[in-house]
C-alpha cells in the first residue's frame, strides 16, 4: 500500500478568512483582545448582579418587619417583600414606577448577550488559530474549572430561565403570588427536586466564578506572578461566598428554618 502523501501548507496562507472590518470602536470587537475585554467587563457586571442578588435574599432571614405602607399605615409583612417593592420604586418621581428596574433588567440582558457571544466566538478563533498547536498536553494542563466552563456556562443559562419561570414570572406553582416574595421562595424551594435544582445549578454557578473572576484580570491585562496567589484567593472566596448564601436558601427551607 502507497503511503499517504503529506501536502505542505504554505505559511503564507490565512488561518481563517478575514471579514469586512466594521467602523471604530466596533471593529475592536473583531480582534481576540477586544472580545476578551467584553467578556471581562460584561463578566464584572453580572458578577455585580449576583453578589447584590445573593445580598438580597438574605432578606428571607429577617422575617416580618413593621413598616409604613403606601396608606400610611404600619403593618407587619416580610421584609424581603417590602425590599421587592422598594426595587420597583428606584427613582421614582423621578422615573415612572418600575422604569429604573426595567433599565437595570435590560442592562443585565444586553451584558449577558454580550458575554455569550464573545465567549462563543473568542472560542472559535481560539480553535482555528491554535489547531496547529493543540495537542493532549494542554487539556491535561487546563483544571477542572477551565475545562467545564462552557458545559457549566450552559446549564446556568438554562437554570437562569427556569428561575425567572418559577420566582418571577409564577409558571411552575399555582400558589405564585405577585410581589409575595418571602411566601414564593418558601412554597417552591419546599419541593425537595426544586431545592435540588437550585443547590446543583449554584455549585456549577460557582465553579462559572471562581474560573471567570480569576481569569478577568488576565484579559483586562492585568498579569503577574507576584499576585497570582491573591487572584486565586479573591476567585475562590467570591465563588465561595455565593455557593454558601445562594444554597442555604433551599436548605434552610427545607429543614424548615424558614417557613411561612
Amino acid at each position: 500500500m502507497a503511503s499517504p502523501t503529506l501536502v505542505k501548507k504554505s505559511s503564507d496562507a490565512p488561518l481563517r478568512a478575514k471579514g469586512k472590518e466594521l467602523p471604530f470602536p466596533l471593529n475592536l470587537y473583531q480582534t481576540a483582545v477586544g472580545k476578551k475585554w467584553v467578556m471581562a467587563l460584561t463578566g464584572i457586571m453580572l458578577l455585580g448582579f449576583v453578589v447584590f442578588h445573593m445580598v438580597g435574599n438574605l432578606k428571607l432571614y429577617i422575617g416580618q418587619v413593621e413598616h409604613l405602607n403606601a396608606e400610611g399605615e404600619y403593618k407587619l409583612d416580610y421584609d424581603i417583600n417590602i425590599y421587592g417593592e422598594y426595587l420597583r420604586e428606584l427613582l421614582v418621581p423621578l422615573l415612572p414606577r418600575t422604569y429604573a428596574l426595567w433599565g437595570l433588567r435590560f442592562g443585565l440582558i444586553g451584558a449577558f448577550a454580550l458575554h455569550i457571544h464573545s465567549a462563543l466566538t473568542l472560542t472559535r478563533m481560539n480553535q482555528v488559530s491554535n489547531v496547529a498547536y493543540s495537542s493532549k498536553r494542554d487539556f491535561i494542563a487546563a483544571n477542572f474549572a477551565s475545562r467545564t466552563m462552557r458545559v457549566s456556562g450552559i446549564i446556568v443559562f438554562f437554570y437562569l430561565i427556569f428561575h425567572l419561570a418559577d420566582l418571577t414570572w409564577g409558571w411552575t406553582s399555582d400558589e405564585w403570588v405577585r410581589g409575595h416574595v418571602y411566601e414564593n421562595m418558601v412554597n417552591s424551594m419546599s419541593r425537595p427536586i426544586v431545592a435540588l435544582v437550585y443547590i446543583f445549578a449554584n455549585i456549577l454557578l460557582s465553579i462559572h466564578i471562581f474560573h471567570g473572576a480569576w481569569s478577568m484580570f488576565q484579559s483586562l491585562g492585568i498579569n503577574n506572578p507576584k499576585y497570582n496567589a491573591l487572584r486565586r484567593g479573591f476567585a475562590a472566596g467570591l465563588a465561595g461566598l455565593i455557593l454558601l448564601g445562594n444554597i442555604s436558601f433551599p436548605l434552610a427551607i427545607l429543614s424548615g428554618v424558614v417557613d411561612i
